[in-house]
């Protein structure tokens, strides 16, 4: 859930070094000339005359946080299909079980800024320990959730979690973005990024095979006429296999906390001062139009994300008539698309703009989701399947764009496009509500509209000079 090319001044000057400790935060470009050794990654990078792709003994760092994109993949596609689980266990309404969206983003608003300071004083790679901390907090709190069994303490856990996971991607994005030459900042981001729904995919899956299984199929009124004891003893049941994941993902946190906190980085370099004259960092952001026009764009790209996934379940089982089990799996097809479209799109990119290919691929969901609407059956499943494809670049296209010439503000900027994320808590509240008083085929109008706004940013976006190409870079 990201790209750029700002200028390597630019991106020296969006990491600075406010830590004293060594070794605690990303690489700015290497010492006079800038040449350094060639890259782990491709080591005749320097003799083909190519950019390397991350700067000298920046490897181990970017394999670590590459695991850490896939890591907050499986947790946002295992929370997912929790809207549906929640709706059945504790018999209510659409609205009310999506809730659980609106937790879990609704964090990444909140934490966003916070994390941007974590960042300006303890470093990237400090915001990113923190993170990963406080997600195996969160994680590990469903342990007391489901012995205690309120819903309302399962949504104190999501909060927790993806607070930590805010804190963690505000961190992990431009982290990434500083590995490395600006030349391939884009593509360096939009490789991390497909490791995500690696983790997307296994969240799902584990979801299928480890959650959904275990969900009694009785109805709202059926669970209604059973005795107290037997409701507690089958929803018991249920929130425990609904906790299992959550423990492990826990574990997982905690040791990639370990893992990169030990692991040694280049410290970050001092930011160029901005001039006083130009005004507070907030009003700053808010006058450039091409990032607070990337913030609504971002926004819009995680409702449309967040929607097309969370209801990809209700729209299968409407149309196939289904069990969740099965459905689950049209989820994992989803994914998988959205896995091998990131690749794809990296690949794309060698010989295409990004942003026309941003715009290419939110044209096409557009029309893939009106599709969605008028045809409910299998071709329709096709349909809402296939939208992965048309989000899997929107992300770290946005992102990128968003934050070129930022400069000094840039770990601010940063944590305004995380905050952006806030779209995934609102957005399917609208959703859910057009399902509660029609049905699933028709809520995907909403999808449609989410995905104009990012094709609107690209033209947009399409008719700018770079910031390092103007006169105000």
């Amino acid at each position: 859930m990201t790209s750029t090319s700002a200028s390597i001044s630019s991106m020296s000057a969006m990491s600075r070094q406010q830590s004293h400790s060594a070794g605690e935060d990303t690489a700015g470009p290497p010492a006079a000339g800038g040449s350094g050794a060639p890259d782990a990654l491709d080591p005749d990078a320097s003799s083909k005359g190519r950019p390397r792709f991350v700067y000298a003994g920046m490897g181990l760092p970017f394999a670590l946080l590459v695991t850490c994109f896939a890591s907050w993949g499986l947790s946002t596609d295992l929370t997912a299909p929790l809207v549906k689980v929640f709706r059945s266990i504790f018999s209510m309404s659409n609205v009310q079980s999506s809730l659980v969206q609106s937790a879990y983003y609704g964090a990444y608003f909140c934490l966003a800024i916070p994390a941007s300071f974590i960042n300006s004083r303890l470093g990237y790679k400090g915001g990113v320990v923190i993170g990963l901390g406080l997600a195996s907090t969160g994680a590990l709190l469903f342990i007391p959730a489901a012995h205690v069994m309120t819903y309302s303490l399962f949504l104190a856990a999501l909060f927790t979690l993806a607070s930590g996971l805010s804190i963690l991607e505000t961190s992990a994005n431009p982290f990434v973005i500083a590995m490395g030459p600006e030349e391939n900042g884009t593509r360096r981001l939009n490789f991390a990024q497909a490791f995500n729904p690696i983790g997307s995919n296994l969240g799902v899956l584990i979801a299928a095979v480890l959650i959904l299984p275990h969900i009694n199929t009785t109805t709202a009124a059926e669970r209604a006429a059973m005795s107290q004891q037997e409701l507690v003893a089958t929803r018991s049941s249920e929130l425990q296999a609904v906790m299992g994941p959550y423990v492990a993902l826990g574990i997982l946190y905690l040791l990639l906390a370990v893992s990169i906190g030990f692991v040694k980085v280049r410290k970050e370099r001092k930011e160029e001062p901005i001039a006083a004259s130009e005004g507070g960092r907030l009003m700053r952001l808010l006058k450039n139009k091409r990032y607070s026009f990337g913030v609504v764009a971002q926004y819009f790209n995680i409702a449309a994300q967040t929607c097309i996934w969370t209801y990809t379940l209700h729209y299968v089982t409407d149309a196939l008539g289904v069990s969740d089990a099965v459905a689950g799996y049209w989820l994992q097809a989803s994914l998988i698309i959205f896995l091998v479209a990131r690749f794809a799109m990296v690949g794309l990119m060698g010989w295409l703009d990004a942003r026309k290919l941003m715009l290419i691929m939110c044209c096409l969901g557009v029309g893939l989701s009106l599709f969605a609407m008028s045809s409910v059956n299998l071709v329709g499943c096709i349909a809402v399947v296939s939208l992965s494809a048309c989000i899997s670049l929107l992300f770290p296209t946005i992102y990128g764009e968003a934050l070129k010439g930022l400069g000094a503000d840039t770990k601010f900027g940063a944590a305004g496009l995380v905050m952006a994320i806030i779209g995934g808590a609102t957005m399917p509240l609208v959703q859910s509500w057009v399902i509660d008083h029609s049905n699933a085929a028709l809520s995907y109008g909403v999808v449609a509209v989410c995905m104009a706004v990012p094709a609107a940013y690209a033209v947009y976006t399409l008719r700018l000079k770079d910031p390092e190409k103007s006169s105000e870079a």
